[in-house]
Formats: C-alpha cells, sequence, structure tokens
C-alpha cells in the first residue's frame, strides 16, 4: 500500500504539511522559515507493521509535546536516514547532529524536537517500540542516538531500504510483509552491538550483565523452557544476581519473559500473511497454555489474539489512497 502527500507551497503548504506528517507518523507541532512557501513531497510504503516513508521537503522544525501522545496506546520508533544534509534532533538530555551515511533513532512516546535548516531527502522508517524490544530488551536507550552507516550491517540495512522500495511495486503483500520484518531484523542487527545502548540507569557492568541476560532471553524467547534460573546459568551469574537486575531496573524477569513473548505473538498476528493458528503462534513463542495465553494478551493488549488478527486483515483491505495538496 502506497500513499503519496504532494505540497507545493501556497497559503495552505505548512498547514497541508503538518497534516501529512501527524498522518504519517503521530502529532506533532511544526516550523517553517515560510509557512506559505513551503514545498515538500512525502511517499509512504506500508511493509506490514513496519512503514517506509521517502520525504523530500524544504527546512521545517518539529516539536512532539506530552500532550500529542497522552492518549495513544502504542509506542513507535522513528529510523530517520538523511541523504542530503544532517539533521538535529534532542530528546531527554540528549542532542545530536546526524550527517548523511548515519541514521537516527527517535523515541515517539517521549517529548522531542527534530529540524533540518535546509531542503533535505530523508528516509523514515516507522517501527512498533514492542518489536525492537522483543528483539534487543528496553528501546527506551536507543533515543536520540546516531548511528554509522556506511560499512558493516548498518550499510547493508540502509542499502536494503533503498532497493526494497525500488522492487515494491513488484512484490506482493506477503513479500512486503517479509522484507518489513527483514529490515527490523537487520536494524536490530545494527544497533545491539554499540556500547552506547547499555542501560544507563545501573553501573556499567550491572547494565552489561542486565543487556547480555534481556539479549539472551529476546533470542530463546521459542524455548518453552525458558526460565529465570535458564538465564542465570547461560549468563554465568546468580539467580538472586539477576533477579537484582531486573529489580534495578524496575522490571520482573518473568514479566520480560512474557510480554516480550506476548509481543512476538501479536506481531505474528498482525502479519496477513502468516496462515498459522493463534493457538499454533502461542505454541511458537513458548506458550504451553492457551487460555493463559489469551488471557495475558487481553491484559496486555486490551484484545483478543482473535481481534488482533481481524483488524489487520480489515486494515490489508483498505484500497490505497492519495492525498494531494
Amino acid at each position: 500500500m502506497k500513499y503519496v502527500v504532494d505540497t507545493v507551497g501556497g497559503p495552505t503548504g505548512g498547514d497541508a504539511w503538518q497534516a501529512a506528517v501527524t498522518a504519517a507518523y503521530f502529532p506533532l507541532d511544526t516550523e517553517y522559515r515560510n509557512r506559505h512557501e513551503f514545498r515538500g513531497s512525502l511517499d509512504i510504503y506500508a511493509l506490514g507493521t513496519v512503514s517506509v516513508s521517502r520525504m523530500l521537503c524544504d527546512g521545517v522544525h518539529y516539536r512532539r509535546h506530552r500532550r500529542h501522545f497522552l492518549n495513544e496506546q502504542d509506542s513507535s520508533l522513528l529510523i530517520t536516514i538523511p541523504e542530503v544534509s544532517e539533521v538535529n534532533f534532542s530528546q531527554g538530555s540528549r542532542s545530536v547532529r546526524c550527517e548523511p551515511g548515519s541514521f537516527l533513532v527517535e523515541r515517539g512516546d517521549a517529548p522531542y524536537e527534530f529540524w533540518h535548516g535546509r531542503a533535505n531527502a530523508l528516509w523514515v522508517l516507522k517501527v512498533p517500540t514492542a518489536s525492537v524490544r522483543s528483539r534487543i530488551g528496553s528501546a527506551d536507550r536507543l533515543s536520540a542516538l546516531s548511528f554509522d552507516a556506511t560499512q558493516g550491517v548498518a550499510a547493508l540495512f540502509l542499502d536494503t531500504v533503498r532497493t526494497t522500495i525500488v522492487h515494491i511495486d513488484a512484490i506482493d503483500d506477503a513479500a512486503r510483509e517479509m522484507m518489513g520484518r527483514h529490515l527490523l531484523e537487520m536494524l536490530c542487527l545494527s544497533v545491539v552491538s554499540d556500547d552506547r545502548v547499555l542501560d544507563s540507569s545501573v553501573s556499567s557492568v550491572r547494565a552489561g550483565h542486565l543487556q547480555r541476560a534481556q539479549q539472551f532471553i529476546c533470542d530463546n524467547l521459542k524455548n518453552s523452557e525458558l526460565n529465570p534460573q535458564a538465564v542465570a546459568e547461560a549468563c554465568g551469574i546468580s539467580l538472586r544476581y539477576l533477579q537484582g537486575l531486573f529489580k534495578d531496573a524496575e522490571k520482573s524477569i518473568n514479566g520480560f519473559i512474557r510480554d516480550n513473548r506476548l509481543d512476538r505473538c501479536a506481531e505474528d498476528l498482525s502479519m496477513v500473511s502468516d496462515g498459522r493458528t493463534i493457538a499454533e503462534v502461542a505454541y511458537r513463542w513458548g506458550f504451553a497454555d492457551q487460555s493463559q495465553f489469551c488471557k495475558h494478551y487481553r491484559t496486555r493488549f486490551g484484545c483478543s489474539p482473535t481481534e488482533t488478527r481481524r483488524q489487520a486483515i480489515e486494515r490489508a483491505g483498505r484500497s490505497p489512497q492519495r492525498r494531494g495538496h
């Protein structure tokens, strides 16, 4: 599915752009050097639970305030890839400048400012925070970090974003969902080895132990025998020490395992091309008791697994739209 937005200046140019980016990502405020002369275009491609946007626009300043997300149920991350000139981002206590050849991670569930002073071309991925968390642990630590993408898996990630969109019209919905998941996996591989993603709320040594424990859990969610003792043994630490690590991070290890399994189940159920039954999805991610799975699922997401699948089918059935201004 592809959506196209084109603003060509005039009295409503800035207003149209703010409406477009709000619809594409989430509510925010915009400022322009000249609101009436602002020009921009935005192409949006749906790849399952991931969306990829191609943005060409004049200089702009975005602000996301707390009032913009007070009533939001789901949080997302934006991955911004500048192509022409640098972009600037500030969130919490961090400020960062991201140059072409790098990519920037932005949390949508906290206030931020994002700007570039001149015309730019950007790729922007919108990914569910839960999908990242279930692969590499806490996504909070990624906020306002810029990652070098000139080599290694990060460079391959950027190349794959561009290549996917070149061929998007020639692949079917199932392939698009698969590519969305592939981009998500490559993104996580790109950031997980960076020491800066360690949880800064605890000491560096304990943060390293916590990250390794979380990564082991994320890598072994399908194992129905995964439990705190197995995690402690795999990480070479005592169970008591492991429990303390999660307590320091204001988490429960059992809750962390369960919630990440539920997030992966929800992701699978949102993939229209996934032909597994709900019971098969639950079992795949380590849930042996179907009734307990459904109970925990409703508690976490406020709906049943069946409703998640139905909503995904309904979204996929909507016909493409074109919005022009």
